[in-house]
């Protein structure tokens, strides 16, 4: 639900102009309010459920995420409409880090591994159908109110999902005292975080929405806010538990497990915003033809995610690397297909090299998020995941910005050439995935055997 809704939502924005008369300002909140928020919360959230219990903050944010879907098909104008995604975002984002919890949890060893391959498949699936989906909704309810049926997908699915969530998730342990007397939210941690997460977004998914060079200026504030909010937990973890264990990224694997995630989140998330835009703005496939198009990349993602789950704690980071080299390949071989055949057939010639970056993309996300969550004890699960999760949004907000500039660079103006932005789009797309690479090939190369060490969640 949570991802689905990040990318099912660009193919229903023609359609949500068309219902309610948004402007492209308004439009442009709908999407990146969502993605604000999500990343706000990730942090805090996952630390909430690891102190007061992953299931009661699960369903908290399942029931928030179903009813603000349900205020977001009832929108009667742009307002509303925002401010039911920015409520959908903040639900999205208490949601997320309760999952690698849950899975840090209740899973060790080798089933830990296809647990992560499952949510893989999950992520992978989700991500890309939802353009095939959204495209399907907008066929059957019509263009002018089709763009509704897009957040009320999400009712049914909500409605089953909290029973379902009481019975089959387990309840938290009960807590030692002397423990209790550690375990605060850390209030402070928590706003420099959530304003230092705001302010270095903002530039990225506003990039097109704010001309001028001033929004850069952002950059350097966050920083700053960043490095106030490391001291802060430097002198508030020697009194309690902070909110973020700044000891976890002197770990091999999360240190760089991170920053592999963000590095390949900017590439990755790029690509779907490319191909819907060259696809429907510049070859007029309906929203139903584009998510079609998409969609070999899906099933490769998901079939991998599953089968690279199975086998990441026997070859460790290197099945990473052999991931991230088919994506730059699948993704290079699908330049090479729309240069040579830039018609109403491209949706045909670039299916094969998308299932190729698809497969590779499946050995990446899960067996990624396996090796950096490895060495995290249980009781840090909700908040290292939210980290993680927050870097993989930074990187998305970062790669769409960086990609969407060299894709209207070309695209844009007056002569628009579509097909050659999309070719820069995913060159650049490729690139960033190549600095993944070279990430987890310094991994390979002057670390141990990066098999999961501490599969049982270790100890700090």
């Amino acid at each position: 639900m949570t991802l689905l809704d990040v990318s099912i939502v660009n193919v229903a924005l023609p359609s949500i102009r068309t219902g309610i008369g948004a402007s492209q300002s308004g439009l442009q909140w709908v999407l990146s309010g969502y993605a604000l928020a999500f990343g706000l919360v990730l942090v805090p959230a996952g630390r909430l459920g690891d102190l007061r219990g992953r299931r009661s903050v699960f369903m908290v944010g399942l029931v928030v995420f179903t009813v603000a879907s349900a205020l977001a098909g009832a929108a009667q104008n742009e307002g509303w409409l925002v401010a039911a995604r920015l409520v959908q975002g903040v639900a999205g984002g208490i949601l997320v880090p309760q999952v690698s919890g849950f899975i840090q949890q209740m899973f060790r060893g080798a089933e830990r591994g296809r647990a992560f391959g499952l949510l893989g498949a999950t992520i992978g699936v989700s991500t890309a159908v939802g353009p095939l989906l959204g495209g399907l909704l907008i066929q059957l309810f019509g263009s002018h109110e089709g763009w509704r049926w897009v957040f009320y997908v999400n009712l049914p699915i909500g409605l089953v999902l909290l029973p379902l969530a009481h019975r089959v998730l387990p309840a938290p342990e009960p807590k030692d005292r002397t423990q209790g007397a550690r375990t605060h939210l850390d209030p402070v941690g928590v706003l420099l975080l959530g304003v230092a997460t705001v302010v270095l977004l903002l530039p990225f998914v506003q990039e097109r929405e704010w001309p001028g060079l001033q929004k850069w200026l952002l950059l350097p504030l966050a920083l700053l806010l960043l490095g106030g909010f490391v001291a802060w937990e430097r002198g508030y973890g020697r009194r309690h538990d902070p909110l973020v264990d700044l000891a976890l990224f002197r770990r091999r694997s999360y240190g760089l497990g991170t920053l592999l995630s963000l590095l390949y989140f900017a590439g990755f998330t790029s690509i779907f915003f490319v191909m819907t835009l060259f696809l429907q703005n510049g070859m007029h496939y309906s929203a139903l033809e584009a998510g079609a198009s998409i969609t070999p990349f899906a099933l490769g993602s998901g079939v991998a995610a599953a089968i690279g789950g199975r086998v990441v704690t026997r070859i460790g980071r290197p099945l990473v690397a052999v991931g991230l080299v088919m994506v730059v390949v699948g993704l290079l071989g699908t330049v090479l297909a729309v240069h040579l055949d830039s018609g109403r057939s491209v949706g045909l010639v670039t299916a094969l090299p998308l299932l190729f970056a698809g497969v590779g993309s499946g050995l990446v996300i899960s067996p990624n998020q396996t090796l950096t969550l490895s060495e995290v004890p249980v009781e840090r699960a909700g908040s290292a995941g939210g980290v993680l999760q927050t870097a993989q949004r930074i990187g998305s907000a970062a790669g769409i910005a960086a990609v969407g500039s060299v894709f209207f660079s070309k695209a844009g103006g007056s002569r628009p050439d579509w097909s050659a932005g999309l070719q820069a789009g995913l060159i650049t797309s490729a690139g960033l995935a190549a600095l993944a690479l070279v990430v987890a090939l310094v991994d390979v190369t002057t670390g141990p055997r990066n098999a999961p060490r501490a599969a049982d969640g270790g100890k700090a």
